[in-house]
């Protein structure tokens, strides 16, 4: 049974962020806002909360597409290939932001996501998200429970969240109502950049 943990965005309680860290470094799984819809994470470094995650999504976890939640652009080195400047400046005027953006991998990727040619980076305009990140000292792996197929309210409201999923999870953030809209994806990986998928960023101000 999770926790059901309320948050103010405007100023994160650093208690209530302790806390959630704390179980993530245990191998807990959150559902926690961001700048789009509600995401679901666990810590980057734990493979048992890595496997519970594809199990929930239905995915093997070396085929799953899982962004990589950064407090800021400050660790992209660790898992990225040096990045050309043209690209740099593309992230840095979209993040913070609704983006999702996929770069080349490095050798330095966690053992789980060693076969990955490329990673979704994503830094969220949400203070939550990103003092969690901050806190637990390495990135949330993390993938939306938003339903392409049904824009229904459990995606957005938090206690409807909290009753869909308090038995699959250790604990849901309750941020506040989140949005219906993930985030745009943009592929950064090949010589041109490639919009994967049209969301709540908007490309025009950034490419």
């Amino acid at each position: 049974m999770a926790d059901l943990i309320r948050i103010y965005e405007e100023n994160p309680n650093p208690k209530e962020i302790k806390r959630v860290a704390d179980i993530l470094r245990k191998g807990g799984l959150v559902i926690y806002p961001t700048d789009t819809v509600y995401g679901l994470g666990c810590d980057i470094t734990n493979s048992k909360a890595l496997e519970r995650i594809a199990w929930i999504k239905g995915v093997k976890l070396d085929k799953a597409n899982f962004s990589f939640v950064c407090a800021d652009l400050s660790n992209l080195s660790d898992y990225v290939k040096q990045i050309d400047t043209p690209t740099f400046k593309i992230l840095k005027k979209a993040l913070p932001g609704p983006f999702t953006f996929i770069l080349p991998g490095n050798n330095s990727l966690p053992k789980d996501f060693k076969k990955k040619k490329t990673v979704g980076i994503r830094v969220p305009a949400n203070n939550i998200a990103v003092a969690l990140v901050k806190e637990l000292g390495n990135p949330i792996v993390s993938t939306s429970i938003y339903d392409e197929d049904e824009l229904l309210e459990y995606t957005t409201d938090p206690e409807l969240i909290f009753e869909k999923w308090e038995n699959l999870v250790d604990v849901v953030i309750d941020g506040g109502y989140g949005d219906n809209v993930a985030s745009t994806v943009i592929d950064l990986s090949g010589s041109e950049p490639l919009v994967v998928r049209e969301g709540k960023g908007k490309v025009e101000e950034i490419l």
